[in-house]
């Protein structure tokens, strides 16, 4: 039997394993972190073998047809009952990940809505801002734009993913990463959540970066939860851009009718106006 990780220790089934990815696919597009078919999850199963979502399938209602195991050389195996599912069209990003960081045990790709946006209209979320981001995660960099579905993206993420556990992929969404299923997801709700303060922040007045010297403090337990972890240090974690206002591109008339729609969304929601249905 293949097993992958929880984070107790506990070593998971591949039974337990599928059941999380399907549980924790459906919160991915429950959330409206995906649509229709887009997205998609994978998960180190043994040390040589990995759980994939297939292509062309909801993220919100998976069975365990639709999850491959394949090889990290990215030949596939099986699936589950034999139906003929095919990984992934992004499954080269995730082995990319998994050659780049022999820790990481799970990748979740998804296109949270504004944070995807906020890449369409070149800002950057890799400010020192919000201080669990810097800890939790180093920043939010954002990779260069390739073609998805192509080798492009794998070669896009290869210089960021070993720094950080949460990319934006222009004009694409997000790629985020864990030692569980349940990590990456949570690290995909802090990216999203990240845009929603930042935006709603901007259209209050401005976005003020953090202090130099908070910057250092929080840079500093940054580096201890990555001893601790057994990684390198970060190379990122101090340099962020400080004292500079952050502010949105310049933009013509459509590019602002467009922002400032989002940004009322995004105030109708904090505020609760929004019910989900």
């Amino acid at each position: 039997m293949s097993y992958g990780e929880v984070a107790s220790g506990k070593r998971m089934t591949e039974h337990e394993l599928r059941r999380e990815m399907i549980r924790v696919a459906r919160l991915v597009w429950e959330r409206g972190f995906v649509a229709a078919t887009d997205g998609n999850l994978s998960a180190r199963l043994g040390a040589n073998r990995l759980l994939v979502t297939a292509s062309g399938v909801s993220k919100g209602f998976l069975s365990d047809e639709d999850l491959v195991v394949m090889r990290l050389d990215g030949e596939p195996v099986a699936s589950y009952r034999g139906r003929d599912s095919r990984p992934s069209s992004e499954i080269a990003m995730h082995l990319e990940v998994y050659r780049q960081r022999p820790d990481v045990k799970a990748v979740i790709h998804a296109h949270p809505p504004l944070a995807t946006a906020f890449s369409i209209a070149g800002v950057s979320l890799a400010r020192c801002v919000i201080p669990e981001v810097i800890v939790a995660m180093g920043g939010i960099p954002t990779a260069e734009y390739a073609t998805p579905g192509t080798a492009e993206v794998a070669v896009s993420i290869q210089g960021a993913i070993r720094e950080y556990d949460a990319l934006i992929l222009a004009h694409h969404g997000s790629l985020t990463v864990g030692d569980t299923l349940w990590e990456a997801y949570l690290r995909l709700e802090k990216v999203e959540h990240t845009a929603q303060i930042t935006l709603a922040a901007q259209q209050l007045g401005r976005v003020n970066t953090l202090s130099p010297q908070a910057v250092e403090k929080l840079a500093e337990k940054r580096r201890e939860l990555l001893q601790r972890q057994g990684r390198d240090l970060c190379e990122g974690c101090a340099v962020c851009v400080l004292g500079d206002d952050f502010a949105l591109p310049a933009s013509g008339p459509d590019e602002q009718v467009l922002v400032q729609s989002i940004a009322q969304a995004v105030m109708r929601n904090l505020t609760g106006e929004t019910q989900r249905p």
